[in-house]
């Protein structure tokens, strides 16, 4: 479908000629994000380089009953920002200001298109930090992430996105332009809108600026790496660490399947560290300071060896550690070389964490499909990765009901369908069971109240 000649003479007027694409080999650049789910080409992009331009193309679009799909760089892994052939494709690349550092107060003010590494490397230049880190962080945008409530692998110790947005600036869909948040280190008047919006996925407001907490610059971080003969004994580890009172930065799993993924990928640059038959690997790091690392990592070891770790190693060394996390940051890449790949992002709570693994390790045998597990162990968030052919529809089937299984198992062991992906189109049908019936009603409450028509990424989440 193509955008009537109509629509594209008021998006030309509004935003400039260069910035409306309608090449369809440029439009089918914009058909899908990172899930893998096919969509059809939408019926045109455009550019928007400032706020004005985010309210001219809304407002056209309500005028013309059609829909808007933000994209910011399309690296998102659940849907969200898959098009529709009757939509106008928001791409939010030209808002890439970082409008202001505040020391002062530890705060960025930066538009939704900036690039999420070049935002850390502004304010790393004035010792500062902006702690979330997703997998895609040279690459995704700010404005992404905070549509999706981001997470990481520093989230165990600091938090995902939303706990670092301290206002925003939306476009709602009528076009008007709100402001949430404030400057001030404290305030609770009236609702907390920022809240609201954050993981919102781009269906009741599109995000343009954001103003975001920093933190001063971590100290550099001390590293573990500890093998396990099972995934049930490290994650035993990960219990008894928790209870020490020890707060690692980091806390990463990888399971045995993961494991010789990355071994056969590129091996895994762990050294001397003596693999074995390792049924998985725990990795870990503590920014806490060179004598309290030290000590933590002390802690981490003697809870890893009581719990059956068969090796250990560590180092005070951000280099040599940076060669240790190399292992676990090339997992899903290693993986993806293996086949076809449905990332699944689920949390449970930390002690079902083995049962987590040892179900998907069931669901894998039942299917007759390799799946593979890491992720984020210390916060409970796991990424069961299923590897299949996509050339064969019956193993695409299987990878499908395997991913859904995955899902359930998540809910069933009170856990929740999403930890940092977001819904999307790849898990809307699992969120009903979450939420419940009437949490379901209250969203689509929300959902009308902002967005009557419909408008704002159709068909996404709910």
């Amino acid at each position: 479908m193509t955008a009537t000649p109509v629509l594209l003479a008021r998006l030309e007027a509004a935003v400039g000629g260069d910035a409306v694409l309608t090449d369809p080999a440029v439009l089918d650049g914009y058909r899908t994000d990172e899930a893998g789910i096919d969509a059809p080409r939408p019926a045109v992009a455009v550019v928007a380089r400032s706020t004005a331009d985010v309210q001219a193309v809304v407002r056209a679009a309500v005028e013309h009953r059609v829909p808007v799909v933000t994209r910011g760089a399309g690296t998102g892994l659940a849907g969200g920002a898959n098009a529709r052939e009757d939509a106008i494709v928001l791409l939010t690349r030209g808002l890439d200001r970082i409008v202001d550092i505040d020391e002062g107060n530890l705060t960025a003010e930066v538009d939704a298109g900036v690039i999420t590494s070049a935002l850390n490397a502004a304010v790393a230049a004035r010792g500062l930090w902006y702690p979330p880190d997703p997998a895609s962080i040279d690459t995704c945008t700010i404005g992404g992430n905070i549509a999706t409530n981001a997470g990481g692998m520093c989230c165990l110790k600091y938090g995902v996105t939303g706990d670092f947005v301290l206002g925003l600036e939306v476009v709602l869909a009528d076009g008007d332009v709100l402001r949430t948040g404030r400057t001030t280190m404290k305030g609770v008047a009236g609702y907390d809108l920022t809240r609201l919006f954050v993981g919102s996925e781009g269906t009741l407001g599109i995000v343009t600026r954001a103003r975001l907490r920093l933190l001063p610059a971590p100290q550099p971080p001390a590293t573990l790496v500890a093998a396990f003969p099972t995934v049930h004994a490290a994650g035993s580890a990960v219990v008894a660490a928790t209870a020490t009172g020890v707060r690692p930065s980091l806390l990463e799993l990888m399971d045995r399947t993961t494991v010789a993924a990355v071994e056969e990928f590129a091996g895994s640059g762990l050294g001397d560290l003596d693999l074995g038959d390792a049924g998985a690997l725990l990795l870990a790091q503590s920014d806490a300071g060179p004598a309290q690392a030290a000590y933590e990592l002390d802690r981490l070891t003697a809870v890893c060896q009581a719990a059956g770790a068969t090796a250990t190693t560590s180092t005070t060394d951000p280099v040599q550690g940076e060669k240790l996390l190399a292992a676990r940051r090339v997992a899903y890449t290693a993986l993806q070389a293996k086949g076809a790949t449905l990332l699944d992002d689920v949390a449970v709570p930390r002690p079902r964490i083995p049962e987590l693994v040892e179900r998907t390790e069931a669901i894998a045998a039942q299917h007759d499909l390799v799946i593979g597990t890491f992720g984020h162990i210390g916060d409970g968030n796991m990424h069961p990765t299923v590897v299949y052919d996509a050339a064969d529809d019956a193993a695409s089937r299987r990878a499908r009901d395997a991913f859904d299984a995955i899902v359930e198992t998540a809910l069933d062991l009170g856990g929740t369908i999403t930890g940092e992906h977001g819904v999307g189109l790849v898990k809307r049908s699992h969120l009903p069971g979450e939420i419940g019936p009437v949490g379901y009603r209250v969203h689509r409450a929300v959902k009308a109240a902002l967005d009557p028509l419909d408008i704002l990424n159709p068909g996404k989440a709910f």
